[in-house]
């Protein structure tokens, strides 16, 4: 069962008790998060995946086929492109540690780019034989968007301090409070 409060290391912790070691299980108990998990074998080859992982990646993921990830193109947080192969689940399975603080851009086939917080953790075994890993991805942008709206504002608002015609302060006045009126409506349906 998942907590009533959803915080990604709980998860992440509820994931790895569901999956008791075993990659090749089906979780279905973690089908419904809110939140994508998906879960590889010691490959990196995705065994399970939930049904957010479709809504984040834009797409549905080929079982016992993709590897390393369920998106379609990825990108650092800068909008380099990364390779799959180089990507933080990846790096968790070929080192066997949780990779943490790290933040990816998944591209959809539609194009559009959704910014995630994953939480790729090694899955082990009763015995400790690593088995595969497991992975949650915290999809952050409507934050990174709010966050941009604050920012513009704050410009606005800084500008308008700066100049001394009296329509041109309105109108940056305006501005800010429109984009921080957009931040709220973010903030709001997160």
């Amino acid at each position: 069962m998942v907590p009533p409060v959803l915080d990604a290391e709980d998860i992440v912790q509820v994931a790895l008790k569901a999956l008791d070691g075993r990659p090749d299980r089906n979780p279905s108990s973690l089908d419904d998060l809110p939140t994508a998990l998906y879960v590889t074998d010691r490959d990196g080859v995705i065994t399970w995946y939930n049904r957010a992982c479709i809504d984040l990646a834009g797409r549905t993921p080929v079982a016992n086929h993709d590897r390393w990830c369920v998106s379609w193109k990825l990108m650092t947080d800068h909008g380099e492109p990364m390779p799959h192969d180089q990507c933080p689940m990846a790096a968790a399975i070929k080192e066997r540690r949780s990779i943490r603080g790290v933040t990816i851009i998944a591209e959809r086939p539609d194009g559009r780019r959704v910014a995630c917080l994953p939480y790729p953790t090694p899955l082990f075994d009763a015995s400790g034989e690593f088995t595969g890993a497991v992975n949650l991805l915290v999809d952050i942008t409507s934050a990174r968007r709010r966050d941009e709206f604050l920012a513009h504002a704050r410009r606005c608002r800084r500008l308008a301090r700066s100049i001394n015609d009296p329509e041109t302060i309105a109108a940056l006045q305006h501005m800010a409070e429109e984009y921080e009126l957009t931040a709220a409506e973010l903030a709001a349906s997160a």
